[in-house]
């Protein structure tokens, strides 16, 4: 046996990522990895080219390619032409995978409507589970009675106001291993979205309540990129708080993703403003990704502290990027992975945070001393 080969134990262990040897075997089967030279005992045995090969499919696997897609991707050529057959194939995968989510999306909408229901429909709601075992779909009654069976359940919606707890208590995953305070924030940023599934890709540092709470309860500054932001921010508990907030993009004119963007590319003043902030401020992402990728860079530099960056910013490129580089700067962190997010999200994340902190007040007449923002 040659000493520098390793056996597909030796070589899972080598890649990691939770790779084991009855996946490699069907990498094998899939093309994806050639078949390796046999030991005169019939070992399989791999080399060093094989470990990188490996390695490539785990990290391409976990950010969330399929093994089909994997495969064209490491069999690419740096031709232009070639280059440009596979972005067109990935672009049709997209579309497919696109459509998946679209049928899946309606099913778990179905599912939705009948498990999200509270106490004061269960009576119809039984009825109607009962009713949808003996459905005839096959037939145009069959699928007439079917909108006959969701008009019913529907009509009991006029009767009461919505039970959001109760609906979320059947819907969210188990949070049981949370903090309150994590699962109170989980909650309310699923009510803001209106999908459940926006669970999984909610991401906090293990310091992010604690920093948070400290941070709030010294009555520090609160940094938003935007005014729709901070429009959206509970002002009448920051106030109280002595939480002041300030606003990098401060002209009242943009008000959405692609308009901050730009302004913050264009204008240096707010780039300079973004060096300026408080050291131990909160720092709050929810349209522009260049200001959460300026801030890395300021964090990186040590030209800024923040105690908390709650980072939702929107984008297909630079947002997952941004978000990225956020979860490696060692800074206490509130961010949804990948490309959503959104101002209202990320304004609702620290309103819940500020929400745990202090009861709301009864009256709101003092806010007419506060400054506009």
């Amino acid at each position: 046996m040659n000493a520098s080969c390793l056996t597909i134990k030796e070589l899972t262990d080598a890649v990691g990522g939770g790779l084991t040897p009855r996946m490699v075997r069907h990498y094998h089967q899939l093309g994806l990895l050639p078949q390796p030279v046999r030991s005169r005992s019939n070992y399989r045995l791999y080399t060093k080219k094989d470990v990188l090969r490996l390695q490539r499919i785990v990290a391409l696997k976990q950010q969330g390619f399929q093994l089909n897609h994997i495969r064209q991707i490491l069999e690419v050529e740096p031709e232009a032409d070639t280059t440009v057959n596979l972005m067109g194939q990935l672009q049709q995968q997209y579309r497919a995978v696109m459509q998946q989510i679209s049928q899946l999306r309606q099913t778990a909408s179905a599912l939705e409507g009948l498990l999200g229901r509270d106490r004061h429909c269960q009576i119809i709601q039984a009825e109607v589970l009962a009713q949808l075992k003996l459905l005839d779909v096959e037939t145009q009654a069959g699928l007439g009675g079917l909108e006959n069976l969701w008009s019913g359940l529907d009509a009991e919606i006029h009767t009461h106001s919505e039970a959001f707890t109760e609906s979320l208590q059947r819907l969210l995953p188990d949070l049981s291993h949370r903090s309150e305070i994590e699962q109170h924030l989980i909650s309310q940023l699923v009510l803001a979205s209106g999908d459940v599934s926006l669970v999984s890709f909610i991401k906090l540092s293990r310091d992010a309540i604690a920093a948070s709470r400290e941070a709030l309860s010294s009555s520090c500054q609160i940094v938003v990129d935007t005014q729709t932001v901070a429009a959206a921010l509970d002002q009448t508990r920051l106030l109280h708080l002595g939480c002041h907030i300030e606003t990098l993009i401060d002209n009242p004119h943009i008000t959405t993703a692609t308009e901050a963007e730009l302004a913050f590319w264009q204008h240096r003043e707010w780039r300079e403003k973004l060096l300026q902030v408080s050291k131990g401020c909160v720092l709050v992402v929810g349209y522009a990704p260049s200001v959460l990728l300026e801030a890395c860079e300021a964090m990186s530099n040590q030209k800024i502290q923040p105690a908390l960056v709650i980072a939702m910013p929107i984008g297909f490129s630079h947002a997952p990027a941004a978000k990225r580089q956020l979860m490696q700067q060692g800074i206490p962190f509130i961010t949804v992975e990948g490309t959503l997010g959104g101002g209202a999200l990320a304004a609702t994340a620290l309103n819940a945070l500020v929400e745990s902190l202090i009861d709301k007040p009864d009256c709101h007449c003092y806010l007419k001393d506060v400054e506009p923002l």
